[in-house]
């Protein structure tokens, strides 16, 4: 089963930027369904950005325009490009990949955006 390890999280400033990177233990070639959640203490887990099967993106109304998912198969590594980030960002960010065994989490990268 494919192991993923979330990292790039940090304390930024309001109007910065971060990259976030989820490495794969395994090839994620045959993954289509692969991307990113977040949850902000209190709040549920909530989609941020993800791949769709036929290789199309879907976001988050509140980070269009703002944040970029891309993913370099021969790295097995997708990220996650942020920015203007916003106070509200802030959250423990966690890669999902939807592989044949069931939905495979991360354990999460802690984003802060403070002044």
């Amino acid at each position: 089963q494919v192991r993923l390890v979330e990292s790039g999280g940090g304390l930024v400033q309001p109007g910065g930027t971060l990259r976030l990177s989820c490495a794969a233990s395994t090839s994620i070639f045959s993954i289509n369904n692969m991307g990113w959640y977040r949850q902000a203490p209190g709040k549920e887990r909530d989609l941020v950005a993800t791949f769709t099967r036929g290789g199309s993106t879907l976001y988050a109304d509140s980070v269009k325009g703002r944040f970029t998912i891309s993913r370099d198969n021969a790295k097995n590594t997708v990220y996650l490009q942020m920015n203007s980030l916003k106070p509200e960002d802030t959250a423990v960010y966690y890669c999902k990949a939807d592989t044949r065994l069931g939905p495979v989490w991360g354990r999460g990268t802690q984003v802060t955006v403070s002044s």
